[in-house]
């Protein structure tokens, strides 16, 4: 633990703060189908919650039906609450980057619609700012397929999904879709 996160959590309990709330921020972030990029932040050291769901959309409280037929201007998303003295928004930005494909228009893989936008929906001018410099960079770099489409927008209202889409991947490790497309995402991922 950094001598910031004691002091924070110091001057919390002082102040009769439940001190771990006040320090977690915020990130939301959709790059396909929300199974996929649920897992790989759950094994990001410094995130302590992701929940997926839909953001971006004009219907209220839309489920996960109507959001699949790609009518209700919703993506598929995770919002992750992170601790910004384990992990930073930055690394957050190159997690998802290398979860997906930011460079196909409204899909990924066999899932294709709008709903399934690579997108940054950001919280304060700071992620909004990063989320820019990392999208020029990675297009800078010229290591991608093409230019980066993902869209950057400020973050609207998050709806969490219903239950049966939390915990995903950890519920059904062997289903085909885990099986076929978010283990071997997750395998990519590790460090060596």
């Amino acid at each position: 633990m950094n001598w910031k996160r004691m002091v924070l959590i110091g001057l919390g309990m002082m102040a009769g703060v439940r001190a771990e709330a006040d320090m977690t921020l915020t990130a939301t972030f959709a790059g396909g189908c929300f199974w996929c990029i649920e897992e790989v932040f759950r094994q990001v050291p410094g995130v302590v919650m992701v929940e997926s769901g839909y953001i971006g959309g004009t219907v209220e409280n839309p489920t996960y039906r109507q959001v699949c037929r790609g009518k209700t201007g919703h993506a598929e998303a995770v919002e992750v609450r992170y601790d910004p003295y384990v992990v930073s928004y930055e690394k957050l930005l190159e997690v998802f980057f290398a979860a997906h494909d930011p460079t196909q228009l409204n899909r990924q893989g066999a899932d294709v619609g709008t709903q399934y936008r690579s997108a940054i929906f950001t919280h304060s001018g700071e992620q909004m700012e990063a989320a820019k410099a990392a999208i020029a960079a990675l297009d800078a770099s010229g290591t991608l397929p093409g230019p980066v489409v993902t869209e950057v927008a400020p973050a609207t209202k998050f709806y969490v999904a219903e239950r049966e889409h939390q915990f995903y991947y950890r519920r059904n490790p062997d289903a085909p879709y885990c099986r076929m497309v978010i283990r071997p995402k997750l395998e990519k991922l590790q460090p060596e």
